[in-house]
């Protein structure tokens, strides 16, 4: 085929003496070109009116004397000169194949032009502009013009076209591929480069390797698979380009020996593993050794010299410089030999930048390390370990929030952090605790926005003290944006903490190698699920299975009881980009519970799901608290009523409140829910009964029913009139025939009762974090202005010889129909206890400012 191709094209034949073409071609028909119809076959132009008729002949001539096809008028269109014919090809594409213009000069000179038109489409090469065109048009022009000139319209001569004669091309193939085959090569690599890159991307995007990290993957075992991977496909990449090489019997690949050129791209490959470019001239002479294109187009210059004599390069000649006879001098700085270990040499550095960078640049992969982690020893031996601060040099741990003033922290908030505190004191840790949160702070920088400008730092979780006991479930509650998942990201490792620690079985996420000892034990269905949609459910288990590192014999048991447990074992083998949205949570949910972990992160697990499939969910988690601490976020008010054994609400990246349901619903609900239903079939005898139940809750409890119909009736009974709770109810069941009751259900206030009006508070709290001020009416006819939201408010110019602090009251807040805060009123006028560093506002002769107080400040005072 190569012998073929030679003989075939001129330029590789010896030419002595070439071929003669004649080329007395007739004007073609317009309609051979790709134009649009109707067409013309030429247009012309003429620029001296005296000489119009003398012109016109020649283009008569023209057309009655094209060869074998006179050119009828209606195909030809005339214009006075060359700027109308411009003209008419702009406001006419692809009409005529060109235009003549011909100027009539004087007696002996005619002069002529011809204009392709570019907006013709030809077929290369049956249809060249040049030939097919041009030429055939200027021989009837110049032959024309010429018989006008002489008088005689039988003058004619022969056109033709000779190539020059030349010798055979030296080394044609060869010069070709030093300029293509080069280009080629390194096409084929780069390809491999992007396809590794995209695959990258696609990985960080949907956050795979987080997942497989939080699963207690290492990442010696990360970068070897890719590693791995890497080799596999080079290998093919390689051999698959040799082999297209050789059957097109290329002379760069059929006279080189096999194994010198296949070495020679086999490790170009490889050594792009995750190499980055860059360009620097003075420190060229260091780069040309480390970046693996360029000792590779060293060899690809060297191979195809080579290539160009017979017999190429072979193995044992592999470090000679092979010579081109027209260079007088070459430089031979490399040897195949030297370029091998190049790119060996390039292959483990770049894989030793990737994983420096990976260790220590922040990511969503896990902790970024110091930049010195591998000199210390913890980090070879897997004991002790380091604080992998965000202080380093991408982050910093100054911006930690400032200290809230305006609402109080809860008795019960205060409690378990002053239980924490002890323990940090006596330096022990509680047995009974799984996870123990000490003041954890997590701050994200302002960013540089359009104006030049870093916007303030934001404050996600702002020092948040609190224990996950053992054999229990902690459900932490809080709208979008309170802190929930930024808490259980930096529990898991996924993002660094800026403040505090928390210690997990006695393990620290402030540790890189702690954290590798807690993703051992831990288990976590991320709040969007982490899968991959080629793979099927039955794959994925297997896959988190091995990651675990758990028994091979003993992985096709567990994950079958695990598809059970989450009724997926019938879509075990049906890839996961089928599944439904309920059903790749509830796979998600199986993967968390993989290898028995200790601890059971669960980031809002039942999103999605039906209420069927929900509560057989429920029963799962439950069963599963034995042996292991469960943390659950969730939205749904009753799935955390159901599940959970302690609650915390959190809002703003503070913790508000903790405690049982039971004890959240006491302290923070409206009071009691009393439903009472009626005998549909009781008459007016009934409605005079259910009026004289109504004058006794009135009486006894003095409430109102919030709602009711013929069948039932609701009542909300408030916390403080608990102890009236027995004798009214007592009545109401001696009574129950007369009233005509069926049944009477008594109750709290729903756990979504006490989330709201938790989301009441911090409205408030946000509103006196804005600055925003309302005003304070107060009894004395005074009216003063305080923050939004402040709850202990000074009274300026109250001061005196018994009161030297002044006055001071306790606002009460609640809410208009829209929801935002406003003042219900305030508390009798108390002295302001003396000692206290009072910050007191400017105030004008129109306006006075308020003094706000910390409530830790007044705790002894009574307003009552």
């Amino acid at each position: 085929m190569n012998h073929a191709i030679n003989r075939a094209n001129p330029e590789n034949r010896d030419m002595p003496d070439p071929a003669y073409k004649n080329l007395l071609q007739p004007i073609p028909p317009c309609e051979e070109f790709s134009v649009r119809k109707p067409c013309y076959d030429f247009v012309w132009s003429g620029e001296s009116s005296d000489s119009k008729r003398r012109i016109q002949r020649i283009i008569d001539a023209i057309m009655a004397n094209n060869p074998g096809r006179p050119i009828p008028p209606s195909k030809v269109k005339s214009f006075k000169n060359q700027n109308e014919t411009d003209a008419w090809f702009l406001n006419n594409p692809a009409v005529s194949p060109g235009a003549l213009h011909l100027v009539d000069r004087n007696t002996t000179v005619i002069s002529y032009g011809i204009q392709p038109n570019s907006s013709v489409v030809y077929i290369i090469p049956s249809q060249e502009t040049f030939l097919k065109f041009q030429i055939p048009l200027q021989i009837a022009a110049e032959r024309e013009i010429a018989r006008t000139l002489v008088g005689d319209q039988n003058f004619n001569w022969t056109v033709g076209l000779k190539p020059f004669a030349h010798p055979a091309a030296k080394n044609s193939q060869g010069e070709i591929f030093l300029y293509l085959g080069k280009l080629c090569l390194l096409l084929i690599s780069m390809q491999v480069f992007q396809n590794q890159l995209s695959n990258l991307i696609i990985e960080k995007e949907q956050k795979l390797r987080q997942a497989m990290n939080i699963m207690g993957l290492y990442d010696t075992a990360y970068w070897l698979s890719w590693l791995a991977w890497e080799i596999i496909m080079t290998f093919l990449v390689s051999l698959f380009t040799m082999l297209i090489g050789l059957r097109f019997r290329f002379r760069f690949f059929t006279r080189n020996n096999f194994l010198v050129l296949f070495l020679a791209m086999y490790l170009n490959l490889l050594s792009m593993f995750l190499a980055k470019y860059m360009q620097d001239e003075k420190i060229f002479k260091i780069i040309k050794h480390i970046l693996p294109f360029i000792p590779f187009g060293r060899a690809v210059d060297m191979l195809t010299t080579a290539s160009s004599s017979d017999p190429g390069m072979s193995w044992k000649g592999r470090n000679n410089c092979p010579q081109d006879p027209d260079e007088v001098q070459q430089e031979c700085d490399f040897t195949m030999d030297g370029i091998y270990i190049r790119l060996i040499g390039a292959f483990f550095l770049w894989l030793l930048v990737a994983l420096y960078l990976d260790n220590i640049l922040p990511s969503e992969n896990g902790i970024p390390k110091s930049p010195f982690y591998f000199l210390n020893p913890g980090y070879w031996t897997g004991r002790g370990g380091f604080e992998a601060l965000e202080s380093g040099i991408f982050g910093r741990t100054s911006w930690l929030p400032k200290p809230e003033m305006i609402m109080p922290d809860d008795e019960d908030v205060l409690k378990e952090e002053n239980k924490i505190k002890k323990f940090m004191d006596d330096g022990k840790v509680d047995p009974d605790v799984a996870v123990q949160i000490r003041g954890l702070v997590k701050t994200y920088p302002g960013k540089l926005d359009k104006k030049l400008e870093i916007s303030p730092p934001f404050h996600s979780v702002k020092g948040l003290w609190v224990n996950f006991p053992k054999d229990q479930l902690f459900c932490l509650l809080g709208h979008n944006g309170a802190g929930k998942t930024t808490t259980i990201s930096c529990l898991t490792g996924i993002t660094p903490v800026s403040g505090g620690d928390a210690l997990i079985y006695d393990h620290s996420v402030r540790s890189s190698v702690g954290m590798s000892n807690i993703r051992k034990i831990i288990g976590v269905c991320p709040q969007f699920d982490i899968l991959w949609s080629v793979l099927s459910g039955e794959e994925h288990l297997d896959l988190f299975c091995n990651i675990k590192g758990l028994n091979p014999d003993s992985i096709p048991t567990i994950v079958h009881k695990l598809l059970e447990d989450v009724q997926l074992a019938k879509s075990a083998k049906v890839r996961s980009g089928s599944y439904s949205g309920g059903m790749r949570r509830r796979l998600s949910v199986a993967a968390a519970l993989i290898g028995d972990p200790k601890l059971v992160i669960l980031d809002e697990p039942t999103t999605g799901m039906d209420p069927l499939t929900r509560r057989h969910v429920w029963d799962i988690i439950e069963s599963s608290k034995r042996g292991r601490a469960i943390v659950l976020t969730t939205h749904s008010m009753e799935e955390a009523d159901v599940l959970s054994d302690r609650i915390g609400i959190m809002a703003k990246g503070r913790l508000r409140c903790i405690g049982t349901p039971i004890r959240l619903k006491m302290r923070f609900g409206t009071g009691f829910v009393a439903n009472m239903n009626f005998d549909k079939n009781v008459g007016e005898t009934g409605n005079r009964s259910r009026e004289e139940l109504k004058q006794l809750f009135k009486r006894q409890l003095d409430v109102e029913p919030m709602e009711e119909n013929k069948l039932y009736t609701t009542y909300v009974i408030p916390h403080e009139k608990e102890p009236l709770l027995k004798k009214a109810f007592g009545e109401v069941q001696d009574r129950q025939s007369e009233f005509g009751i069926t049944d009477i259900q008594l109750g709290l206030a729903t756990l979504e009762e006490v989330f709201l009006n938790i989301a009441k508070q911090e409205e408030m709290e946000s509103a006196a974090s804005e600055e925003r001020f309302v005003t304070l009416s107060l009894t004395s006819g005074a009216s003063i202005q305080i923050p939004m939201g402040a709850r202990f408010v000074g009274i300026p110019g109250t001061e005196s010889a018994e009161n030297p602090q002044g006055a001071m009251v306790e606002v009460y807040w609640g809410e208009d129909d829209s929801g935002a805060p406003e003042i219900l009123g305030h508390s009798p006028e108390k002295p302001i206890p003396s000692g206290l560093n009072l910050n007191i506002p400017k105030s004008t002769a129109t306006e006075l400012q308020g003094i706000v107080i910390h409530p830790s400040q007044v705790s002894d005072v009574s307003f009552t």
